[in-house]
């Protein structure tokens, strides 16, 4: 992954480059476009040079930019802010402007600047947020301004994979980033988080197993998610080794090692063995795991044991394999 800003920057960054189709539920929401995802994407530099009034060259570096064809083509460009800031209009500006002379043509006399459709995406937010930006530029011939949407990290679970939103489940923790402290001493609900976070585990593996995803997309959407779990939480072990775990867990070479085949769920085995294992190292027995858990007690049962056999080391591979015999 690359190094070049924030850890969120270089998830944004990475999953642009490496799965930018991904974007392409998120233009149509922001944008209302028909995109129906079988287009051909071209990826746009990232790296724009700016002149400064000295007379130096200052680099800029682009979250993301994209350009899809049709009929009319057009340059997506996102950005991702982790903390509202007041200048991130002036750098939205300064990044299309920087791209819209790049692509800049002059015919008769008459020099042709297209710029992209901008978007910010939020990834923290409050009351004072707006829901567009607004850029006005004067010149001698008039006045023209045109909106940059702001997409606010507030989407639920059922929006983002009702809209196929995959995009933005890494950032979803900050959903609960308010909640960490209580979370921590005890007070929050971790355990709510967690069945969140093991839903996005069971729907990513529905996908999968389904054709609707990759092995590789469900993979990749899981490490960035631990990614930014880790840098959000980093303060908060209790948190962290909560939510990391459950999105973490070793990339398995086969998505057959993923299914449980003595009754539990699809895809949420790794993620549901490792919560009873935490829970059982807190000395609780099987009914109250499968209470707090809100899981079925035979099945919690089998998990149960299989862990008990594996003690003191717990290794969640070996419990796995034992299941899956």
């Amino acid at each position: 992954m690359p190094d070049t800003g924030t850890p969120y920057d270089d998830v944004f960054r990475t999953m642009t480059t490496d799965c930018p189709f991904l974007l392409i539920p998120l233009i149509n929401e922001v944008f209302g476009e028909h995109y129906t995802g079988n287009e051909k994407i071209t990826l746009l530099q990232n790296e724009h040079f700016i002149k400064l009034a000295d007379g130096k060259l200052k680099k800029r570096v682009t979250d993301s930019s994209i350009s899809l064809p049709g009929s009319n083509s057009r340059i997506y460009h996102f950005e991702c802010q982790s903390t509202p800031d007041g200048e991130i209009i002036i750098r939205i500006f300064e990044y299309a402007s920087q791209m819209a002379l790049e692509g800049a043509y002059a015919s008769n006399g008459k020099l042709v600047l297209e710029y992209p459709h901008s978007a910010i995406l939020y990834l923290r937010h409050n009351s004072n947020t707006p829901d567009n930006m607004e850029i006005t530029i004067k010149t001698p011939g008039g006045e023209v301004s045109y909106k940059v949407p702001v997409i606010k990290m507030d989407y639920s679970l059922e929006e983002i994979f009702r809209k196929n939103l995959l995009f933005l489940i890494p950032f979803y923790i900050f959903c609960y980033e308010k909640e960490f402290p209580a979370m921590e001493n005890g007070s929050g609900n971790l355990v709510k988080a967690e069945q969140e976070f093991l839903k996005i585990v069971n729907v990513l593996d529905s996908m999968c197993l389904n054709g609707e995803i990759t092995e590789y997309i469900k993979c990749m959407l899981s490490g960035m998610s631990k990614i930014v779990i880790d840098n959000i939480a980093a303060k908060y072990e209790k948190v962290k080794e909560g939510l990391g775990g459950i999105m973490g867990g070793k990339v398995l070479e086969y998505e057959a090692k993923t299914i449980l085949k003595t009754g539990i769920e699809q895809g949420m085995e790794r993620a549901l063995v490792f919560m009873v294992v935490k829970k059982i190292k807190k000395g609780k027995g099987i009914e109250i795991i499968a209470e707090e858990l809100e899981e079925d007690k035979e099945k919690i049962g089998k998990i149960f044991y299989a862990a008990m056999e594996a003690a003191p080391g717990y290794d969640i591979d070996k419990i796995c394999d034992t299941l899956n015999q």
